[in-house]
């Protein structure tokens, strides 16, 4: 059945018993929700803490094609690269609003597996889905807005802004994986089934490290945010928030086997500028890393150190000492090609 037999609300119906099905008095976020779906707004008690939010939004022939990406996939996808960004400061996510825009030949069933694989992150993550918006659009788009709690009694968060000269750069997981996955995915490329199935799931079901970032705060870390457009690209965006320089060593970055096997030529490449990781990038003094080091159940890797203050550049040492100014290459919307 298509979205348009069925008609705006007959879908929305569907969707409320799903996420009805989901709630969980038991977790923090609903025991505090009063008034969810069926209303004009959600109402919850609200916490103490400082709060977080965030919207991102995921646009068809942008963020995502149905050729490399399916509905559940998506519909992971679109709520994990929101609570990256909480994970990013160190914080908890509360709530999600979701608002879907889908062409009148939507199948159904699509938008029901859309909603399965957003339910399945939001319960693993503790956060409820409490409204949004269901509209007809020429391509489909998703627009998810999440709210949370700065993790900390203290009111303390990462910043992009607090990098200081001498602090080490470290990042959590490993970096181009990702990238190697929409590589894969989009030249329809066959690996062995284990290596495929790695890529695929980092590029398709990225894990937003919450837990991680609330470590790094306990820790000490001050300065830190979430890889989405590329370790390059995010590491330029923190030095001018925090006018510094920085230096990466490119012997100490973390690649999986995976990507080096099959994408050996690349695999660098992919890891400085692939961008969609969503792994948290950081600097801290070299005691201050190392607590986290002995402290997180994830690996956690040093890449390279901060430099002098106010030049906000990035150079590149290689495993001879000797240094390159890279063009740094991420994602922008606007120059993208």
């Amino acid at each position: 059945m298509k979205v348009s037999e069925i008609g705006q609300f007959g879908l929305i119906d569907l969707i409320d018993k799903l996420i009805a099905e989901a709630r969980d008095d038991r977790v923090e976020s609903w025991k505090n929700l009063v008034a969810g779906i069926g209303d004009d707004c959600a109402v919850w008690h609200s916490e103490p803490a400082d709060q977080l939010a965030k919207v991102d939004c995921q646009v068809q022939g942008v963020h995502f094609t149905l050729e490399t990406l399916s509905w559940e996939d998506l519909g992971w996808k679109s709520l994990a690269v929101n609570l990256s960004d909480i994970a990013a400061m160190g914080g908890i996510p509360r709530y999600a609003l979701v608002s879907l825009g889908l062409p009148p030949d939507t199948e159904v069933e699509n938008v029901l597996s859309f909603y399965q694989g957003l339910i399945l992150l939001s319960k693993i993550t503790g956060t409820a889905v409490v409204g949004g918006n269901v509209s007809g659009s020429p391509n489909i788009f998703v627009d998810v807005n999440v709210l949370g709690r700065v993790g900390n009694t203290e009111g303390k968060y990462l910043s992009r802004s607090a990098a200081r000269p001498r602090d080490q750069i470290a990042v959590t997981g490993w970096l181009g994986t990702a990238a190697a996955g929409l590589k894969m995915l989009s030249e329809k490329r066959e690996f062995n089934p284990g290596i495929a199935a790695c890529l695929k799931q980092a590029f398709s079901r990225p894990e937003p490290r919450l837990t991680e970032g609330r470590l790094l705060v306990e820790k000490g870390v001050k300065a830190g945010m979430d890889i989405s457009d590329g370790l390059l690209a995010d590491l330029g965006h923190m030095c001018r928030a925090s006018h510094v320089s920085a230096v990466v060593r490119l012997s100490q970055l973390p690649i999986r086997p995976e990507v080096s096997s099959v994408f050996q030529d690349q695999s660098q490449e992919m890891a400085l500028s692939g961008g969609e990781d969503y792994q948290l990038l950081f600097t801290a003094p070299a005691n201050v890393i190392e607590k986290v080091r002995q402290a997180a159940a994830y690996p956690v890797t040093v890449i390279g150190e901060i430099t002098a203050p106010w030049a906000e550049t990035i150079a590149l040492m290689d495993s001879q000492g000797l240094r390159s100014l890279p063009e740094v290459r991420g994602w922008d919307h606007f120059k993208h090609k």
